[in-house]
């Protein structure tokens, strides 16, 4: 089973609007992905986001400053939104990272489960399904080397058109999903490898979601065996469970409470955020036993090939939190 992080390169908001806050945050993203390439990491993934509060709106140019800087870990965007992007970009610019990277780029795909994106490049929420539907076929059929002839009502047409540069090999395409079933049931029925996101819940929940995946799979003549699958959930890695919340919990409920009043969700309470935490929830949080025991259960309960964690949901609040634990996100260094 390959191990991962994933990054949504958190910044605080107030502090956006002069750029240095993000600069900042990126210059410390490079250092961590360079540290897991270090520490024999196998997957490291950057998320796409076009808001205050996140540094990243173009994964595949960070993840090329990182493949600059490391040497075997696969990079992949965590994810890219589809819906809004044009395909076409999409796969030269993937293409590129993996000519720099030699060949270790991967494209997570999602709808997106923020929305800033599509009035941003003007387009319509009420297209939302039908956006991710049309450019994934598209997408698909640039990365299988010949020329394409191609139409569809959300981007201009092509004919006998073949895109440059291609890329060491094919590129893999995961569809990330974050439990809707004809999500699901798409990545199955393509054979193409399916990233769930578990932030919230007892994992046993997702695995019937899982099981569809593979039966879907099945039904269009994939072999479900050969299909990789990832976990990804929240989590952080400490010496003890209660260092790892002291660094966690203060951001985790900053972050998850201002996300929420913008939803309409109740806010975050530490009784939620301890059942999350427990051995049967859905967060990945404390010592490394702890956490190990959690991955191998969730391994039983899916047969899952990979399992990313996102450590940094929120920023840590303090340094000095930060420097007594194996936290990533600030300009820590292993003594």
């Amino acid at each position: 089973m390959e191990l991962g992080l994933y990054s949504f390169a958190e910044t605080p908001p107030q502090l956006s609007s002069t750029g240095a806050a993000a600069a900042e945050r990126l210059r410390d993203l490079l250092e961590e992905i360079e540290l897991a390439d270090q520490v024999g990491l196998d997957v490291f993934g950057v998320g796409e986001h076009h808001r205050a509060d996140y540094a990243v709106s173009s994964p595949a140019v960070v993840l090329a400053a990182a493949a600059a800087r490391t040497k075997k870990i696969k990079l992949t965007s965590a994810v890219t939104v589809l819906s809004s992007d044009d395909p076409v970009r999409v796969f030269q610019d993937f293409a590129t990272l993996d000519l720099i990277s030699g060949g270790r780029a991967e494209i997570m795909v999602g709808r997106g489960s923020f929305i800033e994106s599509f009035p941003l490049f003007g387009y319509d929420l009420r297209d939302y399904d039908e956006l991710f539907t049309e450019k994934l076929d598209l997408l698909l059929k640039l990365r299988s080397g010949d020329s394409v002839s191609w139409a569809g009502r959300h981007r201009p047409a092509l004919d006998d058109a073949t895109v440059y540069p291609r890329p060491l090999r094919e590129l893999p395409v995961w569809i990330a999903v974050g439990g809707t079933p004809q999500s699901v049931i798409r990545a199955g029925t393509l054979g193409l490898p399916m990233a769930l996101a578990i932030i919230g819940g007892a994992p046993e929940r997702f695995v019937p979601f899982v099981e569809l995946f593979r039966d879907s799979a099945r039904k269009a003549g994939h072999d479900p065996a050969k299909i990789p699958l990832s976990i990804n959930s929240h989590g952080l890695i400490a010496d003890t469970a209660e260092a790892a919340v002291e660094v966690a919990y203060p951001p985790y409920v900053e972050v998850m409470g201002r996300i929420g009043r913008e939803r309409g969700w109740p806010p975050p309470t530490r009784k939620q955020f301890d059942v999350e935490r427990s051995p049967r929830g859905s967060m990945l949080l404390g010592s490394v036993d702890e956490v190990t025991d959690k991955i191998l259960r969730e391994h039983e309960l899916f047969g899952n090939s990979r399992f990313l964690i996102q450590f940094t949901v929120g920023r840590p609040l303090t340094t000095r939190s930060c420097a007594r634990s194996s936290c990533l996100g600030r300009k820590w260094r292993p003594r």
